[in-house]
């Protein structure tokens, strides 16, 4: 069943709020989807400075020496705050794909969880109120941010099945639905040189926007694209470093809400994770259309 909740700030004034308003509107939807949540936000960049979420089951050991280990390697200034099981280690932008080789050398027990110059991803097992606990999302700032609490029906209920899923610079996706071909589309992402941490179809619709988008695609292109290639029922809720975007399928049997002020865009599976946004009693309120691409960016 899953829930989704996304929300794009148009005034600068409510970043300091951000995730305080993501993790009340992903808590109210935790009755659809009990096993795992995530939150991805977006912070804003700093010139020439990159991020790499990483996530250890043993933080204690595999973090503990990891700025110097990790600066060391790949002689650059690195350094590391670690938040529970999950650490953000910020680096020069220019340094990101050869800091994720060491990483799986210095550290093979680390998994990445997203990188770029904005984004920060942060998901476990678990209820969305002890998750946003734990990482204390409800502090964060930024632009913009997605998230999702799952509720499995194509693979394990683990860290790495949670959403979102990040297969590109500053990419994530969320996803309510099932995909019928996404084992194709696996194989062909792979023989393209993408590789896959999960087995859940939610990653290949992820991989398949970060291919598009690779191959010169804009994001609405990428979406349009899936409208072809993409079988079964879907929403998707797609974070980039300057916007999200929304697409649901034909059918669009998926529940989803949209609403608009000058303030922000927010989404919902249900109306019910809006109602305590500031000025959602004026919002422009309306269900997205099947088959559309909505996008919005800074």
């Amino acid at each position: 069943m899953c829930g989704i909740v996304g929300l794009f700030l148009k005034d600068k004034a409510l970043e300091p709020k951000l995730g305080a308003y993501l993790s009340e509107m992903l808590i109210t939807m935790t009755d659809r989807g009990p096993d795992s949540a995530g939150i991805a936000i977006y912070s804003g960049d700093q010139a020439g400075q990159g991020k790499i979420t990483a996530q250890s089951a043993d933080p204690d050991v595999d973090f503990a020496t990891l700025a110097a280990d990790l600066g060391q390697a790949i002689e650059a200034e690195v350094s590391v705050t670690v938040k529970a099981s999950h650490a953000v280690i910020i680096l020069p932008a220019d340094k990101i794909d050869a800091a994720r080789q060491a990483l799986a050398d210095l550290r093979p027990g680390v998994t990445i969880m997203g990188s770029g110059e904005s984004v920060e991803i942060y998901k476990e097992v678990g209820l969305p109120k002890d998750v946003a606990e734990r990482f204390h999302v409800t502090e964060m700032s930024g632009t913009h941010g997605i998230g999702h609490t799952r509720m499995a029906t194509e693979s394990a209920v683990t860290t790495f099945g949670a959403h979102p899923f990040s297969t590109g610079p500053d990419q994530c996706l969320v996803h309510n639905g099932s995909l019928s071909n996404h084992n194709n589309l696996r194989r062909a992402l792979i023989r393209e040189g993408i590789s896959f941490e999960t087995e859940n179809d939610s990653e290949v619709a992820a991989a398949y926007l970060s291919s598009k988008l690779a191959h010169g695609q804009n994001l609405g292109e990428a979406l349009e694209s899936g409208l072809k290639d993409l079988d079964g029922f879907f929403t998707f809720v797609v974070g980039t470093k300057s916007g999200f975007g929304v697409l649901r399928d034909p059918i669009a049997c998926k529940p989803a809400v949209m609403a608009e002020t000058d303030q922000y865009v927010a989404f919902g599976s249900e109306y019910r994770a809006l109602v305590n946004l500031p000025g959602i009693e004026t919002a422009r309120v309306w269900e997205p259309e099947p088959a559309t691409v909505y996008f919005w960016e800074h």
